[in-house]
């Protein structure tokens, strides 16, 4: 497989890690769209949201129990944006489940 994120989980491609276990990895984005953005990736591969399933969907589960304490240890007690990218026309480049933790700043209500 050939999965630059996948890489990156597996030590392959460096990168600048905020936080580490068995089940996911959180490193900063290289092209930051916020003063914090980092991205929340399983460790295991699944292409999109599509592929949840009951099986798998403790992944996803245990990333959702991350997000908040990272999120504490940068500082954002303000706030903070999640956002995930499902496909191509959604804005999906990296085609490995991944959640964008954006903050640093406050944010308007539209995304778009």
């Amino acid at each position: 497989m050939d999965c630059i994120f996948c890489k990156i989980a597996n030590g392959e491609i460096p990168s600048k890690k905020v936080y580490e276990d068995d089940r996911c990895l959180a490193f900063y984005d290289l092209n930051p769209q916020a003063p914090i953005h980092v991205l929340f990736i399983p460790k295991k591969h699944l292409c999109c949201v599509n592929e949840i399933t009951e099986e798998n969907a403790g992944e996803v589960a245990h990333i959702f129990t991350v997000i908040p304490k990272v999120a504490k240890e940068l500082g954002l007690e303000n706030g903070y944006r999640i956002i995930n990218n499902c496909g191509a026309d959604a804005g999906q480049t990296v085609m490995h489940l991944h959640f964008h933790l954006l903050g640093g700043k406050t944010m308007g209500e539209k995304i778009i």
